[in-house]
């Protein structure tokens, strides 16, 4: 069961936290609409600060099983992030940029690794916190609509990798807010994060994206 929650919680980063990477896409040479929409995200996101609420469920294919959890994010440009689990376990996932903190309080334990590394080729909705880096490392396609609220994205990393074989983003055609982000890997296995309630411009202080870790807790490295 232990294995089974870090699978998920991997997986759980691994989507969301695509909330401080990034596209050149070609399609938008050729396609002004979808041009237009990643202009409006780049508008809203970049130099800017935002918190949520969020509902994340995580699926395996192969197994069948499907974990759900909630709680709060708060993400500031460039490269910042945290995400505050609240249900069904209490756990932290922190970074300034640079170092990633992942704190399971109920576990006594805290995995520790390079953000850059960790959250590379868009994992963990990265691209949240520096969201013109899309333009450089995804091929993007505007899927088709019918009488939708919302502009469909599919992101196809450039560099081929496991963890990430593409993501959808569902993106409010009226404020070209980030609604939804689903991460899939060359499993099949999904990570969907639903973002609510967006706030945007309220000043976020350093200490949310720092970690003093504390004393007797269980230290763990995280491999690239």
């Amino acid at each position: 069961m232990q294995n089974l929650k870090r699978r998920f919680l991997i997986c759980a980063v691994i989507i969301l936290c695509l909330t401080a990477l990034g596209v050149q896409v070609a399609a938008a040479e050729s396609n002004p609409t979808l041009d237009r929409i990643l202009e409006g995200m780049e508008q809203k996101y970049a130099n800017s600060s935002f918190s949520a609420r969020f509902l994340q469920q995580s699926t395996i294919k192969a197994m069948e099983l499907t974990d759900s959890a909630s709680g709060r994010v708060y993400i500031r440009h460039p490269g910042k992030m945290r995400w505050e689990y609240e249900q069904p376990d209490r756990q932290i996932i922190i970074t300034d940029g640079y170092k990633l903190w992942i704190y399971r309080p109920d576990d006594n334990q805290v995995m520790t690794g390079a953000a850059p590394k960790f959250f590379r080729d868009g994992k963990g909705a990265s691209f949240l916190s520096d969201i013109k880096l899309l333009r450089e490392k995804f091929d993007i396609v505007l899927l088709e609509e019918e009488k939708s609220l919302f502009h469909e994205l599919k992101l196809t990393p450039r560099e081929k990798n496991m963890d990430v074989a593409s993501i959808r983003l569902s993106v409010s055609i009226s404020t070209s807010t980030v609604m939804r982000v689903a991460t899939y890997n060359s499993y099949g296995d999904e990570t969907r994060i639903d973002l609510l309630n967006s706030e945007f411009g309220k000043p976020l202080n350093d200490d949310l994206f720092s970690f003093e870790i504390p004393q007797g807790v269980d230290v763990l490295k995280i491999d690239e």
